[in-house]
């Protein structure tokens, strides 16, 4: 029995293979932590959205909680820019608009609009 000699080209090749399929899983990873970031930060404007409906604007005391919860959910740079802080009739529209950042990087933007049933 004989042994064959190696091709150290097959060894190099197969090692970057592995690196590449190393590089390419870290980056799905931290993808989707920001989309899991981007969906709680969805859900939070929604719960808000909906106490808006009720008083027709967004009060200080929920204002606050809203910054709060964005906070721990990671949010930096927070803007409430359009947001109806007035007191909105019935049927009136509202909005609540949120600027911000995600991981120091990523920009976004969730706007969401309603009318006011209080």
């Amino acid at each position: 029995m004989t042994r064959e000699r190696g091709d150290i080209g097959d060894l190099l090749a197969t090692g970057l293979c592995i690196l590449a399929m190393t590089a390419i899983m870290f980056t799905y990873m931290d993808n989707v932590s920001l989309i899991a970031q981007k969906m709680e930060v969805s859900q939070i404007a929604r719960k808000y959205i909906l106490r808006m409906e009720t008083v027709g604007m967004l009060t200080d005391e929920d204002r606050a909680g809203l910054c709060e919860e964005l906070a721990a959910a990671g949010v930096t740079g927070l803007r409430l820019d359009g947001t109806t802080f007035a007191q909105a009739g019935y049927g009136q529209p509202i909005i609540l608009q949120l600027q911000g950042s995600l991981k120091e990087d990523y920009g976004f933007t969730e706007k969401r609009v309603s009318t006011a049933k209080h």
